[in-house]
């Protein structure tokens, strides 16, 4: 059984360990989320064996979970350059980012304009935005996806409640400039939500930032909501009172996940640039391919964007139909937003980008750990896309 977190006090926490093993999968560029690391499998296996009961329990089994949940905070609050009071844990990104906005428009209430944000966010952020009272400024973005600064800083006013901006862009990459938005929201008093869940654990952690949203599916861990609340930053709990992570988190933490995403964490930052620099390199690799066949378009930023995601639009064919293609050569890519792709609605990113919004294929590189066959997955799909781009061109102009 993999060694757990324990109780006893020690200068750094350390998260659980394990024994690597084995995985993978055979032609995976779609990891939006990725497969769990096997070190992070076993110790969520471990973890029900010895974190099984409540934490919030006065008995010994409820305080070793207690003293279990601590650590694994105090790791991932350690990798993230923040105060473990500062972290609270969610079960889900989505969750964590819809606590935010909740926490945030309650604690800023008395500021009753827009909430400023870019029009590429999430797409559950955007939809909890316009769900509200008032209707969110979003604000333009350049061709590459990028945030712009001028229309950003005559967003933001005096009665802004708090700004939201990603880290970087889940479906074409392109990273955002924190450290200007933020500039620009501290002038007035605003706090900067940022969603880090995009690159958190494959990029450089943001440090530009008073409320930090991210999901451990991300860096090879399981399924939980982590959000990061800067001391100082005014927010008010749930209403009514949630009893779950002082009041944050609407469900209540499940430990062995906890301590797993903490896991991953470890395993994924030991490997971080040497990562990094193999999925650029990889991407690079696509997004040559790709540009390289007649009415296809490369989209986002080519050098400020994270290591592992492309996106191309194909004119005269629909994403779908390219990405059933690839599915039946053993190539599994996306098509669409990664915010919606069970909708199969245009793509809020692309649009608001002026690109090309059909014929879009997506590709996010699983980590290396979990897909040690992806650069010879790369191989095939640079090897093969023109082939399937004409065939399926020739499949559309022949008609049913």
């Amino acid at each position: 059984m993999p060694r757990q977190c324990d109780s006893s006090s020690e200068a750094s926490p350390a998260p659980p360990s394990a024994q690597p093993g084995g995985g993978g999968s055979s032609g995976l560029l779609d990891a939006s989320p990725g497969p769990v690391l096997p070190q992070a499998l076993d110790t969520l296996v471990g973890a029900h064996e010895t974190a099984w009961a409540d934490p919030s329990a006065r008995h010994a089994a409820g305080r070793r979970s207690r003293a279990l949940l601590d650590r694994a905070r105090e790791f991932l609050a350690q990798g993230l350059g923040v105060r473990p009071d500062e972290v609270t844990f969610h079960a889900s990104g989505d969750q964590a980012a819809r606590s935010a906005m909740a926490l945030l428009s309650r604690g800023r209430r008395r500021r009753p304009g827009p909430v400023v944000a870019s029009a590429v966010e999430h797409s559950a952020l955007l939809r909890w935005l316009r769900a509200g009272e008032v209707p969110p400024s979003l604000v333009a973005v350049s061709p590459t996806g990028a945030v712009d600064l001028a229309a950003w800083r005559d967003a933001i006013g005096a009665q802004t409640p708090f700004a939201a901006l990603q880290s970087a862009n889940q479906e074409v990459g392109t990273r955002q400039p924190l450290a200007a938005a933020r500039a620009a929201t501290r002038e007035h008093g605003v706090p900067l939500l940022v969603d880090a869940r995009a690159g958190l654990g494959r990029d450089a952690v943001p440090t530009d930032f008073d409320v930090l949203v991210g999901d451990a599916t991300s860096w090879g861990g399981p399924r939980l909501g982590v959000l990061v609340v800067r001391t100082g930053t005014r927010v008010s709990p749930h209403h009514p009172p949630s009893p779950h992570e002082g009041g944050y988190a609407l469900d209540p933490v499940d430990v062995p996940t906890a301590l797993a995403a903490a896991e991953a964490w470890q395993q994924t930052a030991a490997q971080q640039q040497d990562e990094g620099s193999d999925a650029r390199a990889l991407v690079d690799r696509i997004r040559a391919a790709a540009v390289a066949i007649d009415e296809v378009d490369v989209v986002g930023d080519p050098q400020d964007r994270l290591p592992h995601v492309c996106t191309f639009s194909v004119l005269y064919v629909d994403g779908e139909t390219i990405v059933d293609e690839l599915a039946r050569r053993g190539l599994a890519v996306a098509s669409g937003s990664a915010c919606t792709a069970d909708t199969l609605e245009p793509s809020h990113v692309l649009a608001a980008m002026g690109a090309l919004t059909q014929g879009n294929v997506r590709v996010t590189l699983p980590l290396r750990a979990v897909a040690p066959d992806r650069a010879d997955a790369v191989e095939r799909l640079c090897g093969q896309l023109d082939e399937v781009v004409r065939e399926c061109r020739a499949r559309l102009l022949a008609g049913p």
